[in-house]
């Protein structure tokens, strides 16, 4: 399992899923939300729409016997009084909840009659009459006139712009269902302030809701098995190139030919920007192992020179006493001391040692290394301006004396040194009044163990590492090393280095 999902085609395939499964649960409990709003909203509006129609029946005097309520289900109707009496309410109601009353059937009282004649003088049932029975008197009959007379001269009722909602169940002839319920007041003449509730069924927005409930349900997840193989196969399409990649670098890994390269997909994408990538970086790899082999090659060739001249000496001082070259022998030791301190400086230079932030004056430095020297074969000129560095002053110090040392065995009669400030950076430079160099050799002076063939003739044992040396201490310090003809005819190395800051 850890195998499985430690693939990348596996993880893009489970992220996908996982964010389109996030997607449609949000999306489609969206969609559910929006769907019950609206069709609650329609059922309250289509209640709103009935209870307005019987309360402009009530505003215009109709009495409670005539409002003609509507029956069935589909729109329960319960009218109360200012006392939250029932005083109508539809034929076949038999239950109701949701509204202020939980009351179906008008009782008998002041305001309301069995007969539901809504003049609000109807018989209440406590014997009145002349014979002791439940019905009217004469009385009775000459104030429901004048209150009859009353409502056909009162203009209509006010009905309230105010609506307000709720849920609730009712059941009717036995059926029950959840109602969305509006009431409307409406100030009824002679009837004073009325409630009317009217209800709309939300069968329908349950059905629709649970149908789409049930759909979703269905749909999601064979649209995440749809995702899911897609994905899948797309990535295992754009996968199939790095595959290819890895078996190659395996078996470059493998065989240790760093000749071979990784396959490049014809596609313009990142995976072939990987294998152009990779292709550039195992030809640097091969540069640099070729360079190190020659490298390794060329020191050993260096080093089997003097080693066999000083092995040649000493056996012959060993065998004859007399016929030991001492000089010889000492200076083949120096040669080597020199060569071994030069392998070790460039290998610590590969190695990406840092050259350190000590400030130092150029200036200062080139003065103190000139002084120490003696021996030179032709004088040293000196022009030195304050110019302050930052950097290793062993490793400056060291290019500063290759590059005399370099002038020294090229020179004809002087060599200068000269250091100055120009364009923000510090210029050490270096020349003298020999041959000069070739312009097509002034790239290659600086590549290790090489020598051009008129420094061999003059050469007095340098390894051909003192140019290269210099120029990796110089890319070190952020700085670079040139070549170029020096004004007094030979050649001029200019060392910059950027200004201490």
């Amino acid at each position: 399992m850890r195998r499985l999902f430690g693939s990348v085609r596996a993880q893009a395939t489970l992220g996908a899923t996982l964010v389109v499964a996030v997607a449609l649960v949000a999306a489609g409990t969206a969609v559910l939300l929006a769907l019950r709003i609206s069709l609650t909203e329609q059922a309250g509006t289509q209640a709103e729409s009935t209870a307005n129609r019987v309360a402009s029946r009530l505003a215009s005097g109709v009495a409670y016997g005539g409002l003609d309520l509507p029956e069935g289900e589909d729109s329960p109707v319960q009218v109360l009084d200012a006392q939250g009496r029932v005083v109508a309410a539809s034929e076949g109601l038999e239950r109701i909840s949701g509204t202020a009353s939980d009351e179906v059937r008008p009782k008998p009282g002041p305001s309301a009659s069995p007969t539901g004649d809504g003049d609000g003088d109807g018989d209440s049932g406590d014997g009145n009459g002349p014979d002791g029975n439940d019905q009217p008197d004469g009385n009775d009959q000459d104030d429901d006139a004048d209150d009859a007379d009353d409502e056909n001269a009162r203009d209509p009722g006010d009905i309230s712009e105010d609506v307000a909602y709720s849920d609730g169940s009712a059941t009717v002839n036995g059926d029950s269902t959840e109602y969305r319920f509006a009431r409307v007041g409406v100030d009824a003449p002679g009837k004073g302030e009325l409630r009317v509730y009217a209800g709309a069924p939300l069968s329908a927005e349950r059905s629709a809701v649970g149908t789409t409930t049930t759909a979703m349900l269905i749909g999601f997840p064979l649209l995440l098995g749809v995702v899911s193989g897609v994905t899948w196969l797309v990535t295992r399409r754009a996968m199939r190139p790095v595959e290819g990649i890895r078996r190659e670098m395996a078996a470059i890994t493998a065989s240790e030919d760093l000749r071979r390269r990784v396959p490049v997909p014809g596609t313009h994408d990142e995976v072939a920007r990987l294998a152009r990538t990779t292709n550039v970086t195992l030809a640097a790899l091969e540069e640099s192992v070729e360079r190190q082999r020659r490298f390794v090659a060329d020191a050993s060739h260096e080093l089997r020179s003097p080693i066999a001249s000083l092995r040649t000496q000493l056996e012959v001082g060993a065998a004859h006493p007399e016929l030991l070259d001492l000089e010889g022998a000492v200076a083949d030791t120096v040669r080597l001391q020199q060569l071994a301190a030069d392998l070790l400086l460039l290998a610590r230079l590969d190695a990406g040692e840092r050259p350190g932030d000590a400030r130092l004056d150029l200036a200062a430095l080139v003065r103190e290394e000139l002084s120490q020297r003696v021996g030179d074969r032709v004088p040293v000129g000196q022009e030195l301006a304050h110019a302050e560095v930052a950097g290793s002053r062993g490793q400056l110090a060291r290019v500063l004396g290759n590059l005399v040392d370099n002038a020294q065995r090229h020179a004809e009669g002087a060599v200068s040194v000269s250091v100055r400030v120009r364009d923000g950076e510090a210029v050490l430079a270096v020349g003298d009044d020999g041959s000069g160099v070739p312009a097509g050799e002034r790239d290659r002076i600086f590549e290790r163990f090489v020598r051009l063939d008129d420094a061999r003739s003059r050469d007095d044992g340098g390894a051909g590492l003192g140019l290269a040396i210099a120029r990796d201490v110089a890319r070190r310090h952020g700085g670079t090393l040139t070549v170029r003809d020096c004004p007094a005819g030979g050649a001029l190395f200019e060392l910059s280095l950027p200004l201490a800051v």
